[in-house]
């Protein structure tokens, strides 16, 4: 994952970041190399000057050593070592290596972790004082060298130096290069500013203009201040300012042309959907009035028919006892009990019938009492179990308020045995002030709320609720499916 860490920086940090980091770089990488460079310098200088007095005391040393005069000796080293303050120690030893002589510094703090070292040889030279031929030697040319023994070590001179001296006046001089680099890259992070500055005020200047102009203020008097990119979008942004104002007049123009249009559309559609209502209404009531009007006949009517045809057929069967044994009499009688059972199978089919089309036990038990019957119906019809919970007091329930909230629940209860295969039922009655609240829930298989088409039973339920000026919602899942219904008290009553 790349590192974004400054998509969140401001233009002028960006710019700032940009001029200094180069700047910033260069400051780190000379001020390291002026630093090591001045320590490489000193190392260097020490050491070759180490190297030197090692090997000049190590020559000039040679007769005191061998002559064991070696207080003259101390008083030169020590004389050499109050001069120098970057020698540390000097030391003078015999051939195993046994200190004779030791000076060390007064003025210096540290030494080196390392020494150098240079013997002191005892060099012997064979002089021949005579010719071949038995001359003395006089001077002249001679094409041969004297011969020469091997160098004896007759001692060790050791030299300590000290990087304190040296050290000191590099670090002076390396604090005056930092200070120059310091006060460069101040300048440098003063001009950055500068001309961050110098973009970031104009920007902003344009930015709060956006801003004016997003807030709806389209008249936004944006001076140049400045050229290049900068000063385009300056002057970019005061015509768009011009230009959004004039569409913003012309578009609240149109704006208020068409919102008289639609106030006058929305006018008529509430009127035409007020008469929606009502006409859905009317046609509820009609139908609700027919099925009472069918509902009596076939109570009146037919069931009185099926009646008397039971007690003519049972008549029947009595004088069919009283005519004696014979095939024809017990044909007769078989006869006579099959229309009897048919008439009492046709009288309880005429009672369902009248209860579904105009339920009695409305009108004798009121909302309450119906719901429970038709729960036990359902209940007992289905082998699912209902469960019914109910607050409030329904007696004083207009009869089409009670109807309606009856046959919302019947289409409901009917959609959960059709469709949902649910086994388990809760039906809620909330009687308040001014609404009536339906709950219907299941934990049947659900239904796509969003995506499924309605049926033919959720739009009469829909109709019934919206002609009564009521809400109706359906929440669904896989867990089961949830119908909420809100029915005011106070519907409007259907015209006529």
């Amino acid at each position: 994952m790349k590192p974004r860490f400054w998509q969140s920086w401001s233009i002028g940090t960006r710019m700032i970041f940009i001029t200094m980091l180069p700047v910033v770089f260069l400051f780190a990488s000379l001020i390291g190399y002026s630093w090591f460079s001045h320590r490489a310098q000193v190392a260097e200088e020490l050491a070759e000057r180490g190297r030197i007095l090692a090997r000049a005391l190590a020559e000039t040393s040679e007769y005191n050593v061998i002559s064991g005069n070696l207080s003259d000796l101390r008083l030169t080293i020590n004389g050499l070592v109050q001069s120098d303050k970057s020698i540390y120690r000097i030391d003078v030893m015999d051939t195993n290596h046994k200190p004779a002589i030791s000076v060390a510094s007064q003025f210096a703090v540290r030494a080196e972790p390392h020494f150098y070292e240079a013997p002191i040889n005892k060099q012997v030279i064979w002089v021949n004082l005579f010719s071949d031929n038995g001359a003395p030697h006089v001077s002249g040319p001679s094409d041969t060298k004297p011969p020469t023994q091997p160098a004896e070590v007759v001692g060790w001179v050791r030299v300590t130096m000290s990087p304190t001296n040296m050290l000191a006046k590099q670090m002076r001089r390396f604090q005056i290069e930092v200070a120059m680099a310091a006060l460069a890259l101040a300048v440098s992070g003063a001009l950055a500013w500068f001309l961050a500055r110098s973009l970031t005020l104009p920007l902003r200047a344009s930015i709060g203009a956006l801003r004016k102009i997003r807030g709806g203020d389209y008249r936004s008097d944006l001076p140049v201040t400045t050229g290049g990119e900068i000063g385009e979008l300056q002057e970019s942004i005061a015509e768009m300012s011009l230009a959004l104002d004039q569409s913003k007049q012309h578009l609240e123009n149109k704006v208020d042309e068409r919102t008289r249009d639609l106030v006058a559309s929305r006018n008529e559609a509430l009127k035409a959907d007020a008469d929606k209502r009502k006409l859905i209404q009317k046609v509820n009531s009609i139908v609700e009035d027919e099925r009472k009007s069918i509902a009596i006949e076939i109570h009146d009517e037919l069931n009185a028919s099926l009646i008397a045809a039971r007690l003519e057929s049972q008549s029947i069967l009595r004088l069919a006892g009283q005519a004696g044994e014979g095939a024809a009499i017990e044909q007769i009688k078989q006869k006579s009990q099959a229309i009897t059972k048919l008439t009492l199978d046709l009288y309880a089919s005429g009672r369902r019938l009248v209860r579904r089309l105009r339920p009695e036990v409305l009108d004798m038990l009121g909302l309450h009492g119906a719901v429970e019957e038709m729960m036990r119906h359902y209940g007992s019809d289905s082998g699912c179990r209902f469960d019914f919970h109910s607050e409030g007091d329904f007696s004083h329930l207009e009869n089409e308020l009670a109807i309606s909230a009856y046959r919302i629940i019947q289409e409901a209860l009917s959609n959960v045995i059709k469709h949902a295969i649910a086994t388990h039922v809760q039906v809620s009655l909330t009687l308040s002030a001014a609404v009536l609240h339906i709950e219907v829930a299941d934990n049947g298989a659900g239904f796509d709320v969003a995506g499924a088409s309605a049926g033919i039973g959720i739009i009469g339920m829909r109709e019934r609720v919206y002609a009564l000026g009521g809400t109706i919602g359906f929440a669904s899942d896989a867990n089961g499916t949830v119908v909420a219904i809100a029915l005011p008290l106070g519907a409007p009553s259907a015209v006529s």
